[in-house]
């Protein structure tokens, strides 16, 4: 099981290098970020847009142009579909988004025809390093933090599906899922006590597999076994959770800046749900993150 961002960066310079596909590259950051991923040896890379802008990007970011695969598509939307029919036909393992709009890079992804849809729920999962009370170590996901603003109960199922099936590709074969709220005890006035609680008796039935759950629990109890032992809450996921299941966007995004501004965490970023990795950073991502997240959807695809 990989326990630390060393170890994964490490893994996959010893595996064969996997091709990601970026859409739309032509920005100095991008391109830096190239350079930095073929540098450490972390993947290779086939760019989709205007030829003649990559060309000269590259040479300003300080590398040759021979190094990577240039497909010559000035059009946005042509060249996300472009870019989708390249992991389709297995040219490319992974998908990017450079400089375009999401919403454009996302409807080549999620057409039913012919884009990467796996009639599956998209997610966001970050990933950090486990820093409080974490025997063993190893990594602790968020999950969504980006993507899925206010998820259902079955939304919340797959969302927890997906950072399973990632926890299992990082070597974790029996992640540990803790399902927030605000506190521990279901609370009829709290719908999302009461949904934490129907996911948790889900897993005990088997409807969600390859995992353990527990919730609702708050998220001191979730992450920290002497607040867990503090309150008397028993199982084997109070105080070692694995996965941190959140209830919805306006409690996970500003978690996860936290970990970045507060505490000044390394994380890394997975999109999963689709045939294949989505690499989908933030423009406010430190270079770090972006290789992290390279390096991680190279590992998986």
């Amino acid at each position: 099981m990989l326990k630390s961002f060393d170890e994964l960066i490490t893994a996959v310079q010893e595996k064969p290098r996997k091709k990601i596909a970026i859409v739309s590259p032509e920005g100095s950051t991008v391109m830096k970020l190239v350079k930095q991923a073929l540098e450490a040896k972390l993947a290779d890379f086939i760019l989709v847009g205007d030829e003649e802008k990559i060309k000269t990007m590259s040479a300003e970011a300080g590398f040759d142009a021979n190094l990577i695969n240039i497909i010559n598509i000035i059009d946005q939307k042509e060249a996300a579909e472009e870019a989708v029919r390249l992991v389709v036909v297995g040219s490319a393992n992974a998908i990017m988004k450079g400089n375009l709009p999401t919403a454009t890079f996302m409807r080549a992804i999620l057409d039913k025809q012919k884009g990467l849809n796996d009639n599956k729920v998209i997610s966001e999962i970050t990933i950090y390093e486990k820093i409080v009370d974490a025997p063993g170590g190893g990594f602790r996901f968020i999950t969504d933090c980006a993507i899925n603003v206010s998820p259902t109960l079955d939304e919340k199922k797959q969302i927890i599906e997906n950072a399973v099936g990632l926890a299992h590709k990082l070597g974790n074969d029996l992640p540990k899922v803790a399902v927030i709220s605000a506190v521990e005890v279901v609370n009829p006035a709290m719908p999302d006590t009461i949904e934490a609680a129907a996911l948790s008796k889900m897993a005990e039935r088997g409807q969600i597999e390859g995992c353990l759950i527990e919730g609702p629990l708050a998220f001191d109890n979730a992450i920290s076994v002497e607040s867990a032992r503090y309150k008397k809450i028993k199982g084997e996921v109070a105080g070692q959770a694995d996965i941190i299941m959140m209830p919805n966007l306006l409690s996970a995004n500003p978690l996860r800046k936290c970990l970045v501004y507060y505490t000044q965490q390394r994380i890394a970023t997975a999109v999963m749900g689709a045939k294949a990795p989505i690499v989908l950073t933030s423009r406010s991502d430190s270079a770090d993150t972006m290789l992290l997240t390279i390096a991680l959807a190279a590992y998986i695809s």
